[in-house]
Parts: structure tokens; sequence; C-alpha cells
């Protein structure tokens, strides 16, 4: 409860203007606007979905939103063309609303409504931005799906090679430099970011990935859906290190090694296989949805009011 109040207290004086009982509009984006209420609500939902989303500055939290909001809209604004509805069904938003919250504990719908009201998070704001996620997400399936490329019978032999392999916990941060910006000069505020926030906090801020909002966090990876030139970086690295930007299609990204262990292989060739391609397949569209997003994000102007 104290927390919430002190974010409270503190947007209502962000940038000059005063949250009172009216919502005002803050940002325009073409026919998209961004209010008060959008940046209040954003603040509750990642504060639900990220611990770690209490230890960061105020101001950079407001700036955090911001950014999640203006993505949202520039989803919506590509989307408005191409679909007449961006909804999903009852069924689907509740099992991919009750997947986000899984590593919060969450196992079923009575247990996420219940979670949502200790964060204050509107049931309706959620559904519209997990809407707005599954909608863009199999556009950009749609669209890019012929040009995912996966060496299958390489796949094959790397895990027949073995029967014991690496997994790294990884978290990551993907971020792309904006006009007159500068890599070296990026990279060393990110890194300052790090050192004063933790990475965690700093691909909050800083990515561009999916994952920022939890914090970046990639989970348990197999080294074999891992490009062959990014599983050497990571091998250099010791346990809490991070690498130096590797240059990816759409900008550029930064691991960290959280830590390794040693598994066996699944004996299910098909199983492993699967599980491989999926990790590789959602890695490339990941890239594509970037891409696509950056060169939408250029033409569009976004008026702060």
């Amino acid at each position: 409860m104290k927390l919430r109040i002190i974010l409270f207290i503190f947007l209502l004086f962000y940038n000059n203007f005063v949250f009172s009982n009216e919502n005002k509009i803050l940002f325009k984006i073409e026919n998209e606007i961004i209010t008060s209420l959008d940046i209040l609500n954003e603040l509750r939902y990642i504060d639900s979905v990220n611990n770690n989303f209490q230890d960061i500055q105020k101001n950079k939290k407001i700036q955090i939103a911001k950014n999640a909001l203006i993505k949202d809209k520039i989803k919506i604004i590509a989307l408005s063309t191409i679909v007449k509805k961006i909804e999903l069904s009852e069924e689907d938003f509740r099992r991919i609303a009750i997947s986000n919250y899984s590593n919060m504990g969450i196992a079923n719908y009575e247990q996420l409504i219940n979670h949502l009201n200790q964060f204050n998070v509107d049931i309706k704001f959620l559904r519209k931005k997990i809407s707005i996620s599954s909608v863009w997400n199999q556009y950009i399936y749609d669209r890019y799906v012929q040009n995912i490329k996966i060496d299958i019978n390489q796949i094959k032999k790397d895990i027949l090679s073995n029967n014991k392999q690496n997994e790294f916990f990884l978290s990551e941060i993907v971020f792309n430099l904006e006009k007159n910006e500068n890599l070296n000069e990026k990279f060393e505020l990110i890194k300052k970011s790090i050192m004063n926030d933790g990475f965690k906090n700093s691909a909050l801020t800083h990515s561009i990935s999916e994952t920022s909002t939890f914090g970046g966090e990639l989970g348990w990876v197999k080294e074999n859906s891992i490009n062959s030139e990014i599983l050497i970086k990571i091998n250099n690295l010791e346990i809490n290190e991070y690498t130096d930007p590797i240059t990816i299609p759409g900008g550029f990204l930064i691991l960290k090694k959280i830590d390794i262990r040693e598994t066996k292989k699944e004996i299910n060739l098909e199983k492993e296989l699967e599980q491989i391609i999926k990790i590789k397949t959602n890695e490339q569209l990941n890239q594509f949805s970037n891409l696509f997003l950056n060169k939408i994000k250029k033409d569009i102007i976004i008026n702060e009011l």
C-alpha cells in the first residue's frame, strides 16, 4: 500500500502537470492517445509482474511506463489496417494471463485475480495489453514465417553428439540506436545503469525486447539452441558477467550469464528437436518484430501535450 501511495504522489508532480480526478491526455500518437490514467495503470501492471520494479527511481518508472505504452500504441496503429478488432477470447486471455504470471506463483484464474487486486491492476487494461501483444505476435509470425531459417539437420547432429549438455540461465537486454546515438556511448550508459540499478532494472529501462517487463529474464536455455558465435561468448563469461553488445537483426544484444548446469539430453529426439526449433523460431520472430516496429516508428509522430 505504501508503495502505491508513493507512486501516486509522484505522478501528481510528473512533468509539471497535476493528476487530479481528471484523466488528462499526455501524448498523442496519430489517432491514439496516452492519458495520465494509462500511465498509472501501466505502472501498476509492471509492478504486478516484476518484483524489482519497486527498486527503480520514480522518474525512471515513468519513462519505462511511457515507452511501453508508446510501443503498444504503435502496434495498434499498424494492426488497425490489418485486423478489425484487437481482442482475444476469454479462454485465450485467461490462459495467456496465467502463463505470464506463472513466475509469480500464479496457477489459476482465481489466484490471478487476487494477485491483480493486491496491485490494483485494472483487468480491462490487462486484457487489452495482452490482446495487443498476442495479435501482434500472430501478425509477425504470419508475415515472417517464410523468412525463418533453421538448420534442422545440424540440430539433430548436435542432439545426438553427446548425451549431456550445458544449460545456461540467461537474461537479456536488447537495444537499438536512435538518431545521433553512438554504440559505445549507449553501451557505457547501459553499463552505468547495470552498476547502479542492477541488470534486471536496466532491462526494464533500456531493453526493447518483450522480456523487458520481466527484467530481461530468458530462463534456462540449452546450449544447442544458441547461435554458435553467441555460445562462444557465453562460454567465455564467468557467472554474473555479461557480454559486450552483440549485433543482431534489429539492434544489439547483451546477455548476462546467471548460472550454468549440466543436464542429460532428452532421449526422445523428436521432442528435443521440437523444443529447440520453437526456441530458435521465437528468437528470430522477436528480431523481425523489433525490425518491423522500428520501421513503423520512424514514420510516426509522437506529440507530448
